[in-house]
């Protein structure tokens, strides 16, 4: 997600890009519907977490790890990660991540007007390769930036965006219809990733209902879905010269739901909170002889409900 720029010499490229929306970062494709289907191929699941928690309930804990931050990710993200109920519970089958406005105080002493959430596999659940997916319901308000992404599991030693990033799927409020997949490495981050963007026919918009977001990621490869249409190839041969593929090494799974921001900008009169994200399930598959490198904190090679 474009929220990981936790180096602040970030932000002036963040700004700039925020005068050319159209045409941020390096655009794989533009396409809707009509593209051609994922092809199925065989599939075994290895990992998934289908929210399926009494009502109420937190998310699994030997699955998630409950961010609380209020740094604002180097972003100006105006919201405080929280672990309250009223920000992060399971419901219906559901996770539900809500955006509440409302001044906040974190342990830390940071104050924020906006409280949300955020939850990681760090440190519990890593994957290399295979298709990752999650259905998902998102919110809908200017200056909400709901993501499902994967970040590089050792960015606390090399940092960002050396250890890479790969937004499977980002959507920001003043574009209801539209998502967006990218990468970030290094040479190729902030507002240059290699990107690509996935708009619904007929005005439809993300918030009107589920959807399902996946990629499949391969060696030197990455392919992006939205309810199983292929939108977006990026390989090695994408990347800008004498860069390098930063997606080779296992990574982690986050799920957020941020408010404000340079990219999406803050709320307005027309943003009504509380308004949430609702995902049903993220799963991760081996596709076909593929050897994901996939890891769990007790070195379990699956953990599936």
């Amino acid at each position: 997600m474009r929220t990981q720029y936790e180096i602040g010499g970030l932000a002036l490229l963040l700004a700039a890009a925020l005068s050319m929306p159209a045409a941020f970062g390096q655009q794989a494709s533009r396409t809707v519907a009509q593209a051609g289907d994922t092809a199925n191929g065989n599939r075994t699941l290895v990992w998934s977490d289908e929210f399926n928690g009494p009502n109420g309930s937190m998310p699994n804990p030997k699955k998630w790890k409950v961010v609380t931050n209020g740094s604002g990710y180097g972003n100006r993200e105006l919201e405080y990660y929280t672990d309250r109920p009223a920000n992060i519970h399971e419901a219906n089958g559901n996770l539900v991540i809500t955006a509440r406005k409302g001044t906040f105080t974190g342990p830390d002493g940071q104050k924020r007007d906006y409280t949300s959430a955020r939850i990681e596999s760090r440190g519990l659940f890593d994957v290399q390769y295979g298709r990752i997916e999650a259905r998902i319901k998102m919110p809908k308000g200017q200056g909400l930036w709901p993501a499902f992404w994967l970040l590089g599991s050792d960015y606390k030693t090399i940092g960002w965006p050396a250890c890479g990033e790969i937004d499977i799927v980002e959507n920001v409020g003043f574009e209801p219809s539209t998502v967006h997949g990218s990468l970030h490495g290094p040479g190729y981050s902030g507002a240059n990733p290699l990107t690509g963007t996935y708009t619904l026919p007929g005005n439809q918009r993300f918030s009107d209902g589920f959807h399902l977001f996946a990629i499949e990621w391969e060696p030197k490869e990455i392919r992006f879905y939205v309810d199983n249409h292929l939108y977006e190839t990026q390989t090695a041969d994408s990347l800008p010269t004498n860069k390098r593929w930063a997606f080779d090494h296992p990574f982690y799974i986050v799920l957020n739901l941020a408010v404000g921001g340079y990219w999406p900008g803050n709320p307005n009169a027309t943003t009504h909170f509380p308004e949430s994200m609702l995902v049903d399930y993220v799963r991760v598959y081996r596709l076909g002889k593929q050897k994901n490198g996939l890891d769990t904190a007790d070195d379990s090679r699956a953990d599936t409900e």
